[in-house]
This record gives C-alpha cells, structure tokens and sequence, in this order.
C-alpha cells in the first residue's frame, strides 16, 4: 500500500471515518483542504485523504488505473482489477481507526468517486454506510441495490465525464430503491468548486 496518505484528523474518541479519494494524476494532497474543512464540521471524525497505489501513467501524480487508451470497452476490467487494492485499502483505515464500514464515508472526485461507485456494486459486504461521488460516474450503470446511501455531484459543463453520466446513474439507482441524491452545478466543469464543497460538506454532514 502507497504510504503517503494524509491523516487531517484522528480525534481521541472517534465515532467516524471519512476517507477521500483524488482523481488520476493527482495526489492525496490535492483532497486534503477539502478533509480539512469536513475534519472542522466533523470533530469525532478520523478524516483521511488517501494517496492511490500506483504512480500515474500521465507523468504526474498517481492513479488506481490508467486511463492510457481507454475505452468504454476496456474501462470495467480496469476498474475491476484495481478494485480489490482500493477496497483493502478502505479495509486498512477501517481496522487503523476501529470504524465499522456502516460508520464510514467515501469522498471521490473523478477517479477516485469511479472506485468509490464500483465498490458499492461489489458481490462482497458494501465497505461503507454512504458514498459521496463528485464527478464520477459507473463504467456500466448499477444492477444491484448498494447498502450505501449514494450522493452523486457534477458540474453541468464537466467535459471529462459528462454529467449525463450522472443522470443515467440516478436514474438507474432510484429505479433500483437506492437512498440516493443527485446535484447538478451549473457552470461547473471537472472540478470542486466553493459550491461542490458546500455540498460535499453537507452531504457528508447528513451521515
């Protein structure tokens, strides 16, 4: 496991855990003043901005998978194969902290909302009791009902995964009963904003 995740926060008597995931070609670093901000709203949270495995293929920063010549095709064996180090990886802090996964929250943003989203469609126990998921998207749409309560947001102009992706995912959860929202920022493209962070916090904040 890459040891250069950020722990923003480990109060004495903790009751929660939030882990959050960068996007490809970024770094734990990248997500840590958004862990700070969710560390103030939550001091009985172990908030933990987490550093993907594996040096990205970009030339800069790190990923989970490549996204070098990717396609609709070939994006879920990519995602599967990453998945079972991004949910040790989960099980690590969870063990680390002494939170149970229904104690804890996924934040991911691109890439890291991607693996956060596949984990809740696992044949396995779902690793976390709410996923907030900010410009992500599913590599196929869900089949199965995730245990988790699902948050997706996503800029309205996102050229990099287009918020349709977004819709479809809503959609395809509330047909399924999934606790989910959905918001959609206009004039955001692929990034966090003040306005996707507000609501970052707040969802997360309903926990």
């Amino acid at each position: 496991m890459n040891d250069a995740s950020l722990v923003l926060a480990r109060p004495a008597q903790a009751a929660r855990l939030v882990l959050l995931f960068h996007g490809v070609g970024a770094s734990a670093a990248d997500l840590a003043p958004l862990g700070t901000v969710l560390s103030q709203q939550l001091p009985e949270a172990v908030v933990v901005s987490v550093d993907a495995p594996n040096a990205s293929t970009l030339g800069r920063g790190r990923e989970w998978f490549s996204v070098v010549d990717i396609t609709e095709a070939s994006r879920p064996a990519r995602i599967a194969q990453a998945l079972p180090a991004f949910r040790d990886t989960v099980a690590h802090w969870q063990r680390d902290s002494g939170i149970a996964a229904a104690r804890t929250t996924l934040v991911g943003f691109s890439q890291g909302a991607i693996m956060a989203l596949a984990a809740t469609q696992h044949e396995d126990a779902c690793p976390a009791g709410q996923v907030v998921a900010v410009a992500g998207r599913y590599a196929a749409l869900p089949d199965r009902r995730p245990a988790a309560r699902v948050h997706l947001v996503h800029g309205e102009q996102d050229a990099v995964v287009p918020a349709r992706h977004a819709r479809e995912a809503f959609a395809a959860l509330q047909a399924l009963g999934a606790d989910v929202s959905l918001d959609l920022l206009p004039g955001l493209g692929h990034g966090i904003d003040g306005r996707a962070a507000r609501l970052v916090a707040s969802r997360v904040g309903e926990g």
